[in-house]
């Protein structure tokens, strides 16, 4: 039990420090979103730390219970943790790209990739464990909508 809360803990902090880290390198550019033209449907900037947070701790949950699902393979485990892996370092890089560079359209076509990989992390967490799945499913949601803000702002802005 110990050992299983270890696990939990540690994959939680992994997730929420990517998100940390990345908020970190972008906070002296977090500003932009208030000055650029945004579409509709866009939420007050308090609401995305918030969202965030709540999503980094889903996610690293859900790959908590990946790690643990012993009815798994360890290859079906490493696979879907791989995914997973690389959807976070899309993750981190994405708030750079369009804070930091304000490269809109690049971190458009950069978010469809870690939607890609989100779905594939779903597809894979399926075979493995239905809560972890279902765990990922709000994360893609908010990342679509992202799109959707992402997509609005390189065209308002251009």
């Amino acid at each position: 039990m110990k050992q299983k809360i270890r696990i939990y803990a540690i994959s939680i902090a992994l997730s929420l420090g990517v998100g940390v880290v990345s908020a970190l390198l972008t906070r002296n550019n977090m500003d932009i979103y208030t000055q650029v033209k945004s579409p509709p449907l866009s939420p007050p900037p308090i609401l995305f730390p918030i969202v965030w947070t709540i999503l980094y701790i889903l996610m690293g949950i859900s790959a908590a219970m990946v790690f643990t699902t012993k009815t798994a393979s360890l290859k079906e485990r490493k696979d879907a943790l791989s995914v997973y892996g690389l959807s976070l370092f899309f993750n981190f890089f994405w708030s750079i790209i369009f804070f930091n560079l304000r490269a809109y359209f690049f971190s458009f076509i950069w978010l469809i990739a870690l939607l890609f990989l989100i779905i594939l992390t779903i597809v894979r967490y399926a075979k493995i464990n239905k809560v972890a799945t279902y765990l990922q499913i709000p994360y893609a949601l908010w990342v679509t909508f992202a799109g959707y803000l992402n997509a609005g702002i390189w065209l308002l802005n251009r």
